[in-house]
Protein backbone atom coordinates (compact mmCIF):
# COMPACT_ATOMS: atom_id res chain seq x y z
CA UNK A 1 0.00 0.00 0.00
CA UNK A 2 0.75 3.46 -0.50
CA UNK A 3 1.37 6.16 2.06
CA UNK A 4 -0.35 9.20 1.77
CA UNK A 5 2.41 11.35 1.66
CA UNK A 6 3.70 8.59 -1.82
CA UNK A 7 0.24 9.73 -3.37
CA UNK A 8 1.04 13.18 -3.35
CA UNK A 9 4.60 12.10 -4.54
CA UNK A 10 2.87 9.89 -7.31
CA UNK A 11 0.97 12.85 -8.44
CA UNK A 12 3.95 14.90 -10.00
CA UNK A 13 4.37 11.77 -12.35
CA UNK A 14 0.62 11.46 -12.88
CA UNK A 15 -0.37 12.81 -16.39
CA UNK A 16 -3.57 13.97 -15.46
CA UNK A 17 -3.07 15.48 -12.27
CA UNK A 18 0.08 16.85 -13.35
CA UNK A 19 -2.44 19.01 -16.39
CA UNK A 20 -4.37 20.23 -13.66
CA UNK A 21 -2.13 22.78 -12.15
CA UNK A 22 -1.68 24.18 -15.58
CA UNK A 23 -4.47 24.65 -16.25
CA UNK A 24 -5.20 27.15 -13.95
CA UNK A 25 -2.05 28.66 -14.39
CA UNK A 26 -2.52 29.33 -18.14
CA UNK A 27 -5.70 30.72 -17.17
CA UNK A 28 -4.19 33.26 -14.65
CA UNK A 29 -1.28 33.87 -17.61
CA UNK A 30 -4.17 34.18 -19.77
CA UNK A 31 -6.16 36.48 -17.79
CA UNK A 32 -2.98 38.39 -17.12
CA UNK A 33 -2.44 39.23 -20.41
CA UNK A 34 -5.48 40.33 -21.43
CA UNK A 35 -5.25 42.85 -18.50
CA UNK A 36 -1.65 43.80 -19.20
CA UNK A 37 -2.68 45.15 -23.09
CA UNK A 38 -5.64 47.29 -21.60
CA UNK A 39 -3.00 48.36 -18.62
CA UNK A 40 -0.48 49.10 -21.15
CA UNK A 41 -3.13 50.69 -23.68
CA UNK A 42 -4.26 52.84 -20.55
CA UNK A 43 -0.53 53.69 -19.18
CA UNK A 44 0.21 54.53 -23.09
CA UNK A 45 -2.75 56.72 -23.39
CA UNK A 46 -1.94 58.60 -20.30
CA UNK A 47 1.90 59.24 -21.18
CA UNK A 48 0.80 60.73 -24.99
CA UNK A 49 -1.63 62.83 -23.10
CA UNK A 50 0.67 64.23 -20.48
CA UNK A 51 3.41 64.43 -23.89
CA UNK A 52 0.24 66.41 -25.74
CA UNK A 53 -0.22 68.62 -22.83
CA UNK A 54 3.69 69.20 -22.57
CA UNK A 55 4.10 70.31 -25.95
CA UNK A 56 0.99 72.50 -26.03
CA UNK A 57 2.56 74.30 -22.98
CA UNK A 58 5.75 74.97 -25.12
CA UNK A 59 3.86 75.92 -28.31
CA UNK A 60 2.19 78.84 -25.68
CA UNK A 61 5.07 79.76 -24.48
CA UNK A 62 6.97 79.96 -27.92
CA UNK A 63 3.83 81.49 -29.48
CA UNK A 64 4.05 84.19 -26.47
CA UNK A 65 7.76 84.59 -26.82
CA UNK A 66 7.63 85.24 -30.41
CA UNK A 67 4.73 87.93 -30.09
CA UNK A 68 7.45 89.74 -26.80
CA UNK A 69 10.21 89.64 -29.51
CA UNK A 70 7.74 91.48 -32.52
CA UNK A 71 6.48 93.88 -29.98
CA UNK A 72 9.94 94.58 -28.52
CA UNK A 73 11.35 94.78 -32.20
CA UNK A 74 8.43 97.56 -33.11
CA UNK A 75 9.57 99.47 -29.92
CA UNK A 76 13.17 99.54 -30.78
CA UNK A 77 12.17 100.49 -34.74
CA UNK A 78 10.14 103.60 -33.09
CA UNK A 79 12.76 104.97 -30.71
CA UNK A 80 14.84 104.88 -33.32
CA UNK A 81 12.73 106.75 -35.92
CA UNK A 82 12.25 109.13 -32.71
CA UNK A 83 15.72 109.61 -31.47
CA UNK A 84 17.69 108.23 -34.43
CA UNK A 85 19.04 111.97 -35.47
CA UNK A 86 19.68 112.80 -31.80
CA UNK A 87 23.35 112.46 -32.36
CA UNK A 88 23.49 114.37 -35.12
CA UNK A 89 21.22 117.17 -33.45
CA UNK A 90 23.32 117.27 -30.72
CA UNK A 91 26.54 118.52 -33.29
CA UNK A 92 24.00 120.99 -34.90
CA UNK A 93 23.33 122.53 -31.89
CA UNK A 94 26.43 124.26 -31.00
CA UNK A 95 26.57 125.28 -34.88
CA UNK A 96 23.06 127.24 -34.18
CA UNK A 97 24.64 128.71 -30.98
CA UNK A 98 27.51 130.08 -32.99
CA UNK A 99 25.42 131.17 -35.63
CA UNK A 100 22.99 133.37 -33.19
CA UNK A 101 26.04 134.27 -31.35
CA UNK A 102 27.30 136.42 -34.48
CA UNK A 103 24.11 137.74 -35.71
CA UNK A 104 23.65 139.28 -31.86
CA UNK A 105 27.34 141.14 -32.59
CA UNK A 106 26.07 144.56 -33.06
CA UNK A 107 29.84 146.12 -34.84
CA UNK A 108 32.08 143.46 -36.14
CA UNK A 109 34.64 143.64 -39.08
CA UNK A 110 34.29 141.45 -41.72
CA UNK A 111 37.97 139.65 -40.50
CA UNK A 112 35.63 138.97 -36.98
CA UNK A 113 32.89 137.95 -38.96
CA UNK A 114 35.16 135.80 -41.41
CA UNK A 115 36.82 134.21 -38.69
CA UNK A 116 33.70 132.97 -36.76
CA UNK A 117 32.11 132.00 -39.32
CA UNK A 118 35.36 129.36 -40.49
CA UNK A 119 34.99 128.58 -36.57
CA UNK A 120 31.26 127.78 -37.17
CA UNK A 121 32.18 125.67 -40.48
CA UNK A 122 34.85 123.89 -38.83
CA UNK A 123 32.09 122.75 -36.08
CA UNK A 124 29.55 121.68 -38.64
CA UNK A 125 32.23 119.97 -40.54
CA UNK A 126 32.93 117.60 -37.30
CA UNK A 127 29.01 116.95 -36.92
CA UNK A 128 28.80 115.70 -40.28
CA UNK A 129 32.08 113.73 -39.50
CA UNK A 130 30.96 112.49 -36.22
CA UNK A 131 27.13 111.10 -37.81
CA UNK A 132 28.53 109.66 -41.48
CA UNK A 133 27.82 112.31 -43.42
CA UNK A 134 30.37 112.81 -46.55
CA UNK A 135 30.43 114.88 -49.13
CA UNK A 136 30.34 114.12 -53.26
CA UNK A 137 32.29 116.84 -54.72
CA UNK A 138 33.78 114.81 -58.21
CA UNK A 139 36.90 116.24 -59.86
CA UNK A 140 36.77 117.60 -63.30
CA UNK A 141 38.05 114.93 -64.96
CA UNK A 142 36.01 112.32 -62.54
CA UNK A 143 34.51 109.15 -64.25
CA UNK A 144 30.85 109.83 -63.84
CA UNK A 145 28.72 107.57 -61.40
CA UNK A 146 25.08 107.81 -61.95
CA UNK A 147 24.44 106.25 -58.59
CA UNK A 148 26.49 109.42 -57.08
CA UNK A 149 26.07 112.08 -59.84
CA UNK A 150 23.44 113.78 -61.39
CA UNK A 151 24.08 115.09 -64.71
CA UNK A 152 22.43 118.60 -65.08
CA UNK A 153 24.47 119.21 -68.79
CA UNK A 154 26.44 117.78 -71.39
CA UNK A 155 29.00 119.93 -72.88
CA UNK A 156 31.79 119.49 -75.21
CA UNK A 157 35.05 119.56 -73.61
CA UNK A 158 38.34 118.65 -74.34
CA UNK A 159 38.55 115.79 -71.81
CA UNK A 160 36.78 112.25 -72.28
CA UNK A 161 33.18 112.03 -72.54
CA UNK A 162 31.33 110.97 -69.95
CA UNK A 163 33.79 112.49 -67.09
CA UNK A 164 32.93 115.57 -64.67
CA UNK A 165 33.51 118.98 -65.91
CA UNK A 166 32.62 121.04 -63.17
CA UNK A 167 30.62 120.42 -60.03
CA UNK A 168 27.86 122.93 -59.54
CA UNK A 169 26.53 121.60 -56.13
CA UNK A 170 28.02 118.59 -53.69
CA UNK A 171 25.87 115.80 -52.95
CA UNK A 172 26.20 114.06 -49.54
CA UNK A 173 26.66 110.29 -48.57
CA UNK A 174 25.42 109.05 -45.72
CA UNK A 175 26.81 105.88 -44.58
CA UNK A 176 27.18 105.01 -47.70
CA UNK A 177 23.68 105.98 -48.83
CA UNK A 178 23.33 109.19 -51.39
CA UNK A 179 21.74 111.47 -49.69
CA UNK A 180 21.51 114.09 -52.27
CA UNK A 181 23.93 113.37 -55.58
CA UNK A 182 26.17 115.98 -56.56
CA UNK A 183 25.18 117.83 -59.35
CA UNK A 184 27.61 118.36 -62.29
CA UNK A 185 28.09 119.00 -66.21
CA UNK A 186 29.37 116.07 -67.70
CA UNK A 187 31.57 116.33 -71.27
CA UNK A 188 30.35 115.17 -74.05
Amino acid sequence: MASPQDSTDGNKHDPVMAEAPAEGAAEVVQEAVVLDPIEQLQAELAAALAQVAEQKDQALRAHAEMENVRRRAQEEVSKARKFGIESFAEGLVPVKDSLEAALAQAEQTAETMRTGIEVTLKQLVSAFDRNHLKEIAPEAGAKFDPHQHQAIATIPAEQAANTVVQTLQKGYLIADRVLRPALVTVAA
